[in-house]
């Protein structure tokens, strides 16, 4: 297994489709090496940007395979879970273990807004179940479900819960959970348009959602934060801006696709009921993207 401590930048992967609505795996291939090539530290594959939601399962357990063996341990790969009971959850989880994944990024339950105790439980349960190394998404603003300081104490008694994917948008959280749990507890920003920040603020990484389109500049960016050097990534974030918030937007696939496929890394098909982009929006994002290519920065070799 590649080894996993949870630094650094880890792309939540695209799906690539092809016209006829199925799986795209030259073009994953083609997104997961040049993530590669750019210096992530891990991918996670099946979240809300891998379009987990119109995936059936056996095609996330395929493509749990086929990243397995293009990275050929060189970086670690999570699988997302995000399920609507914890039978389901349980057993996704074991299965991922079976196929030799790295680790796990959860979601809450689904469809059902659970209580805190219900929270907790369900995360408990579903590490309870594998031993694999557990990343907790914690995301308020579009899942309804707010982990607070008390819940982390709970599930923390389980070992393999060791990560946060922080994407409450409140920056005060991050030094909250720092100061609260120390390194026992890994915070990955999870919000592109707060992720600079996050990082100076003493975030571990990030699971970044732009990377998609432009890894090399997001490694970039954290390798200058690492060294100290933050008027340079500073420069970097304020160029990288106008993208980024392209992933704060509900069309954030979408959009995202088209700026991966302008780099020559994805397609721009999505399954229904996600459409196609058309008109003035199609447009007004496609320029956004040709005017960040056009002035991208100059990196250090």
């Amino acid at each position: 297994m590649a080894h996993l401590n949870w630094k650094g930048i880890y792309p939540a992967l695209l799906t690539p489709f092809d016209e006829n609505g199925n799986l795209d795996y030259n073009m994953f291939t083609k997104n997961l090496e040049a993530q590669i090539s750019a210096g992530v530290h891990g991918v996670i594959i099946a979240g809300t940007l891998g379009e987990a939601s119109v995936l059936r399962t056996d095609e996330k357990f395929d493509l749990l395979r086929h990243a397995l063996k293009v990275a050929n341990q060189r970086i670690p790969i999570l699988l997302n879970i995000a399920e609507n009971t914890t039978q389901a959850a349980i057993e996704v989880a074991q299965k991922a273990a079976a196929l030799g994944a790295d680790g796990l990024m959860l979601l809450p339950p689904m469809r059902y807004r659970a209580d805190d105790r219900e929270v907790v439980a369900y995360f408990r349960a579903v590490a309870q179940s594998s031993t694999l190394p557990i990343l907790v998404y914690n995301n308020p603003v579009d899942y309804s479900t707010y982990i607070s300081v008390e819940m982390f104490e709970e599930l923390l008694q389980e070992p393999t819960i060791q990560a946060v994917k922080e994407s409450t948008r409140d920056l005060t959280n991050v030094t909250r959970l720092k100061n609260k749990f120390g390194d026992r507890l890994k915070i990955l920003g999870g919000v592109d348009t707060i992720s600079l920040e996050t990082l100076m603020l003493g975030a571990d990484g990030l699971v970044a959602g732009l990377v998609d389109a432009f890894p090399k500049e997001t490694v970039a960016m954290y390798d200058l934060v690492l060294q100290g050097e933050y008027e340079k990534a500073v420069a970097i974030y304020r160029w990288f801006m106008p993208l980024l918030e392209l992933d704060i937007h509900p069309k954030l696939v979408q959009y995202i696709k088209l700026a991966a496929t302008a780099e020559g890394i994805s397609t721009t098909y999505t399954r229904a009921p996600r459409l196609a982009l058309q008109g003035e929006e199609k447009e007004r994002i496609s320029r956004i993207i040709r005017e960040a290519i056009a002035t991208r920065p100059q990196l250090q070799a």
